[in-house]
């Protein structure tokens, strides 16, 4: 019964690890989330001198890589500790875990190769898309 508790709770862990980090991009990406959606994250990504990180993961073609450090400059120390409760995990794992998943996944929901004019949608309609992309 031991090896079945293990397995079972791994695989709860994992499927609570990926709603927590849905529901993170979920707050980070929306029109009215905690940085004012994908707007807001491009404008912060601009201020940290990484317009075109970000811009490279919006426009067509190949991805730049963003280190958690970078990570961690362009969100702040305060957001990044709000991420990383969510998460359930420290900060340095919290920006670790978000400079891989979202190089792929705004890149993903820009496929136009433009920020959308009217943003992402709101907080329900991007967790029905990154729920959509998490499962495929």
């Amino acid at each position: 019964m031991g090896l079945l508790d293990s397995v079972v709770g791994a695989v709860s862990a994992q499927m609570q690890q990926h709603g927590g980090m849905a529901s993170v991009l979920g707050g980070l990406l929306a029109n009215h989330g905690q940085v004012g959606g994908l707007g807001g994250l491009t404008e912060k990504f601009q201020q940290a001198g990484l317009g075109d990180v970000i811009g490279s993961w919006i426009g067509h073609g190949h991805n730049l890589p963003v280190s958690p450090g970078q990570i961690s400059g362009v969100l702040g120390s305060e957001t990044l500790q709000a991420i990383a409760r969510q998460l359930g995990v420290d900060p340095v794992q919290a920006s670790a875990q978000l400079s891989q998943v979202l190089p792929g996944l705004i890149d993903k929901l820009t496929p136009h190769g433009t920020l959308p004019e009217a943003g992402l949608g709101n907080a329900d309609d991007l967790m029905t898309r990154l729920g959509a992309l998490l499962k495929g």
